[in-house]
């Protein structure tokens, strides 16, 4: 029933148009985010795309690279992408039998490719948010584990948002930080490497290595629709953030590291209201803090802005080898 194919170049506007369509679906799955993805990490992207009869049901980025290991990753390593995986067409018209069964096939295809075609031994795949079904990886003898985001409701508006704050500490830290002269500007592509300058200085400072080249960054800047915004005191930016438009989806991406001295209230508590209060203002429905509701340090921050929990899953498959030596990788970065 389902056709899988490697999409070529094109192909680039049918790959477009399925995530025009797709409830699953994420800027990072765009066919330029994934080349600039390829370009930047070595690794090479093999854009799979089933069709059912002349339709596209799905698509389904691959990166692979053989280092050590053949493996392949949805998203690769060091690009700042916490899900990417499989897209599915918009299947509301179909009964469930009918949507499992495609799905199903499509997985089990892309599978057979990874496992058989590109004889990867270790495999990690992180799904989107609403990719809710992750059973045909469980079949297929992935190891399947949740992973979590954090995303806030924009729909009822500014005040309500305001209201729905729930740390009364937090609401007055932002009063506070404003009253002191800190505010909020949207930035460029200047801005942009200055946080890109912080946010390395912040990693050096805990004695870890910033993995995402700011050429990359600097690339999908000129790419697609950024948002810049730094936390400024006189014309010193003390903090900034990196975020990306995608439908009716506002996605504070990357950024807000700590200043390089101390200031008090945290000027990030007003970025983030400000990240919100835009978004609100400029018709978004939904805000979503990506990268921190699964790390055990940053959630009791982020929780504070009184988020909903978003729930995905990860499936990883690995042999023997490759697993112990994900072990000692491990055990060497603690």
């Amino acid at each position: 029933m389902v056709e899988l194919r490697i999409a070529k170049k094109g192909d680039e506007e049918i790959w477009n148009q399925v995530l025009d369509v797709s409830p699953h679906s994420s800027p990072f799955h765009h066919w330029r985010w994934l080349k600039i993805m390829e370009k930047h990490t070595g690794f090479k992207l093999y854009p799979l795309i089933g069709f059912v009869g002349e339709n596209p049901a799905g698509i389904f980025p691959v990166f692979f690279r053989k280092r050590f290991v053949r493996s392949a990753f949805s998203p690769p390593p060091h690009t700042a992408i916490t899900y990417l995986g499989p897209v599915m067409v918009g299947q509301s018209d179909l009964r469930q039998s009918k949507k499992e069964s495609i799905n199903l096939e499509f997985q089990s295809l892309v599978d057979d490719f990874i496992t058989s075609d590109l004889r990867a031994n270790y495999v990690y795949l992180s799904l989107p948010p609403g990719m809710q079904d992750p059973r045909p990886f469980q079949w297929r003898n992935y190891d399947v584990k949740p992973a979590y985001g954090y995303i806030i409701d924009l729909n009822k508006g500014v005040e309500a948002v305001w209201k729905s704050v729930a740390d009364k500490k937090l609401r007055e830290n932002i009063r506070r930080a404003a009253k002191r002269g800190i505010y909020v500007e949207e930035g460029g592509k200047e801005e942009l490497e200055v946080v890109y300058d912080l946010m390395a200085e912040r990693y050096e400072n805990q004695n870890k290595a910033m993995t995402v080249s700011k050429d990359y960054l600097l690339e999908i800047f000129d790419s697609f629709d950024l948002k810049v915004f730094v936390a400024k005191h006189g014309q010193d930016i003390l903090t900034g953030s990196v975020c990306v438009c995608f439908k009716d989806n506002f996605l504070s991406w990357i950024g807000s590291p700590k200043p390089r001295v101390k200031v008090s209230p945290s000027p990030n508590d007003l970025l983030i209201w400000e990240e919100m209060r835009y978004a609100c203002e400029h018709g978004f429905k939904y805000y979503e803090i990506m990268g921190t509701a699964g790390n055990k340090r940053l959630h009791r921050y982020y929780s504070k802005f009184n988020p909903e929990l978003l729930v995905r899953f990860s499936a990883k498959k690995a042999s023997f080898i490759p697993r112990m030596l994900e072990k000692v990788y491990s055990k060497l970065k603690r």
